[in-house]
């Protein structure tokens, strides 16, 4: 920042400072120091000295010596001075305040710095763009902006720098150095600035919030993100459909769909050699993190408690999201419809419907879906899988909610009933068919004669009629019928059934017959 300075800046001003600090308690050579006389050069770049022990000092920067080193960290200086600024990081010790605002320093320059705070004084300009700096050295790094300088270059990969403590950062990946630890949890950073976004996760603080429908958000970028449901912006289009999109996320989710490739494609691309293996199953991560959740799956170990039930949780993330059951929070709006659902998994399948997006393909009727578990289930019609029994008759059902609504059959539970009436019904969708006998309601129509229904089998019954389609076939003769009842009431002519027939059948027997034997 503007309020601190480098010890290496400070080291390479090459301040007559020891030599000068001498003259004032001495007088010696004042001569010299009044007329500006410099009568010393260094014989490699010719700067000019008062003092030729200046020279010596000097000439430490061309050689590299560095002769004064720090008995705490080892770090080493050119100058006595600038170890005995340096020792005040270990010692705390910061004995040049700020009149203004009280904030010390250790360095009289860094306060000097600091002040044109305070007092607004900004005389370095930039001659490209006007920018205005209150330090030298300020100007000099923005300047880099427009030249394109990078001189600060890593050794291991050559990747380049404007600024070295850019380059000090970047070492860390090659180092592996991550010295923020977060003190809840134990995860080590590269960057201080990660640690400080890790912490909110523990913390729940979420300093940016929407300015239109108030809902906050633990970083400035999930911000900006959500606000593009408010502006309609949808800066990511795709090059292939030209479908837009307001994340990046999506938009690579979505090219997926143009590529052919799906999650286990990605996972397969994946590096052969992965650090981190389960000792239990053998499945590799490429982060220790991960590895670290993976095995509560074999331990069975659930840390996160919800505070309202006392379900637990293998994860922070699940129970956040199960959380939102109990709040009723549903973060996750759709931008075309505006429906908000409580997970992003949810919000991106429900995409899906407008978007006509199907990414799995069964392979073997080439029928397509929106979801890995819808085109999962479907297999089962190719497989006969029905993975989920009844413990009362033994059936067998191939989804858990058929199994779900057939147990009601065993219980008799009728838990939806008709406010008007009083009928009960077993499930949810029988009671809303029902319900439109009380309202007229017929939301199905014949697109061809626009007649109406109230149930889509009725209109799909009814569509057998413009299209000709006949699918029950008479075993005997052969003819072809469009409903299965016609199939069962044209039967009784091979029979000999008639309706009359089966009133007679219905009949009381006469008291008086009798039966022969």
């Amino acid at each position: 920042s503007e309020t601190e300075l480098s010890e290496d800046y400070e080291e390479d001003q090459d301040v007559d400072y020891q030599h000068n600090k001498r003259v004032i308690k001495t007088g010696e050579t004042c001569s010299n120091a009044q007329t500006g006389d410099k009568q010393f050069p260094c014989g490699v770049c010719g700067q000019r000295f008062n003092h030729r022990s200046s020279v010596t000092t000097h000439m430490r920067i061309h050689t590299g010596d560095k002769p004064f080193c720090c008995e705490v960290c080892g770090q080493r200086f050119r100058q006595k001075p600038s170890l005995n600024t340096h020792k005040r990081i270990h010692t705390g010790d910061r004995p040049f305040p700020c009149h203004v605002c009280g904030h010390k320093f250790r360095q009289k320059s860094t306060l000097s710095s600091h002040m044109k705070i305070h007092t607004r004084d900004k005389p370095f300009c930039c001659d490209v763009c006007g920018q205005r700096f209150a330090h030298k050295h300020s100007l000099i790094k923005h300047m880099r902006i427009h030249t394109g300088d990078k001189p600060f270059h890593c050794d291991i990969c050559a990747h380049k720098f404007c600024h070295k403590s850019s380059l000090n950062l970047h070492m860390r990946v090659h180092t592996g150095d991550k010295p923020f630890t977060c003190e809840v949890c134990g995860q080590q950073f590269s960057h201080k600035s990660s640690l400080i976004l890790h912490i909110r996760i523990h913390t729940g603080d979420k300093p940016f919030p929407c300015d239109i429908c108030g809902q906050s958000f633990s970083r400035k970028s999930y911000k900006d993100s959500h606000m593009r449901i408010h502006t309609g912006d949808k800066p990511y289009p795709c090059d292939v459909c030209g479908h837009r999109f307001t994340q990046k996320s999506t938009l690579n989710s979505h090219i997926k769909i143009h590529t052919g490739q799906n999650r286990l494609a990605v996972k397969n691309t994946r590096a052969p050699n992965d650090p981190h293996d389960c000792d239990v199953c053998g499945k590799q991560f490429s982060h220790k993190s991960s590895l670290i959740l993976h095995m509560r799956i074999h331990t069975g170990d659930k840390p996160f408690l919800c505070d309202i039930c006392g379900k637990r949780f293998s994860r922070k993330s699940y129970k956040d999201a199960h959380m939102r059951i109990h709040t009723g929070d549903k973060p996750y709006p759709c931008d075309v419809c505006g429906q908000s659902f409580r997970q992003k998994a949810n919000l991106l399948s429900h995409v899906t419907i407008h978007t006509g997006d199907k990414a799995f393909t069964c392979h073997v009727c080439g029928q397509r879906f929106s979801r890995k578990s819808y085109k999962n289930t479907h297999m089962r019609c190719h497989t006969g899988d029905k993975p989920f029994p009844c413990d009362v008759c033994g059936h067998r059902f191939t989804q858990k909610s058929s199994l779900n609504s057939h147990i009601k059959i065993h219980s008799g539970d009728k838990p939806f009933p008709c406010d008007v009436c009083g009928h009960r019904f077993k499930h949810k969708s029988g009671l809303k068919s029902h319900t439109r006998i009380h309202t007229g309601d017929k939301p199905f129509h014949c697109d061809i004669c626009g007649h109406k229904f109230c149930h889509k089998p009725s209109l799909n019954l009814h569509m057998r009629v413009h299209t000709g389609d006949k699918q029950f076939p008479c075993e005997v003769c052969g003819q072809i019928f469009s409903r299965k009842s016609n199939v069962n009431s044209h039967m009784k002519i091979h029979t000999g059934e008639n309706s009359l027939a089966v009133k007679n059948t219905a009949a009381p027997k006469d008291p008086h017959e009798v039966t022969q034997n």
